[in-house]
Parts: structure tokens; C-alpha cells; sequence
């Protein structure tokens, strides 16, 4: 196959080591803001911060899980993602 026909768009399979990398760095900046000492004037904005970032992680796992195994026979997907 030569360069004009390859398709330049990554496999699923290749998407989803991406998305496990970005599930672990979000984990990892929301224990680094947990960690933080809670300022009183803050902790409204915090806690949104933290649940916003605690759903893009889990969509995230949810992706990899989901980009990894795609194209098995049997596998349920999430109906989340279907169209």
C-alpha cells in the first residue's frame, strides 16, 4: 500500500493507550489538589474543579476500555458511546 492510499487517521486500538495516559495524569493532578490545604474561600471552586476533572477521568477509562476492545465479537459497549 503506498502513502496515498493509507489511511491517516489512528485505529481504535491505537486511540486507546492514549486515553489510559490521560486518565492517569488526571488522576494524578486531582490527588495532587486534594492534597492541597482547603482555603475557605476556595473550596466551592475546588470542589467543581475536582468533579469536573474526576468525569473527564472516567470518560476517559471508559474510552480506553472501550477503543481497546471495539472490535471483539461479544464485547457490550457502552451505551454511552453508541450512536
Amino acid at each position: 500500500m503506498d502513502k496515498q492510499t493509507q489511511n491517516p487517521w489512528p485505529a481504535l486500538e491505537e486511540l486507546a493507550p492514549m486515553y489510559r495516559e490521560m486518565a492517569r495524569v488526571l488522576a494524578e493532578r486531582i490527588k495532587l489538589l486534594r492534597a492541597q490545604p482547603p482555603d475557605p474561600g476556595e473550596q466551592y471552586v475546588l470542589a467543581r474543579r475536582l468533579a469536573m476533572l474526576e468525569a473527564m477521568r472516567r470518560e476517559a477509562r471508559e474510552l480506553s476500555v472501550l477503543t481497546a476492545r471495539y472490535y471483539e465479537r461479544g464485547y457490550f459497549r457502552n451505551v454511552k458511546y453508541t450512536v
